[in-house]
């Protein structure tokens, strides 16, 4: 992968952010992505993101991360894709494997 982002953040809030992200995103996972254009973007995470240094369009350095989802093609495996997301693009995560949803309540 190119050390180069087309966003890079340098203050801690942003990198907040950022892990916030990272954290919701463990390897596995079944997860549906909100992006800042109103795309939704499906997929499994292939392994859980990490922060990584990258240099931005001006040559700086800062930080950002991507997350690799795979789009798995049960009924035609030839047209499994993968899908390198960058998480300061993403605006919502949420959860579609079973694990992830809610308990019932005892007694229910």
């Amino acid at each position: 992968m190119s050390r180069n982002a087309p966003r890079i953040h340098t203050e801690p809030s942003a990198i907040a952010r950022l892990q916030e992200r990272i954290d919701l995103l463990p390897g596995g996972a079944h997860v549906s992505l909100l992006m800042d254009d109103g795309e939704e973007i499906e997929g499994i995470v292939v392994a859980r993101p990490s922060a990584q240094l990258f240099f931005g369009p001006n040559g700086s350095e800062g930080t950002n991360a991507t997350v690799r989802l795979v789009q798995p093609a049960m009924y035609q495996p030839e047209s499994v894709a993968n899908t390198d997301v960058w998480l300061d693009r993403i605006v919502l995560v949420r959860r579609l494997d079973p694990e992830a949803q809610p308990a019932p309540a005892p007694g229910h």
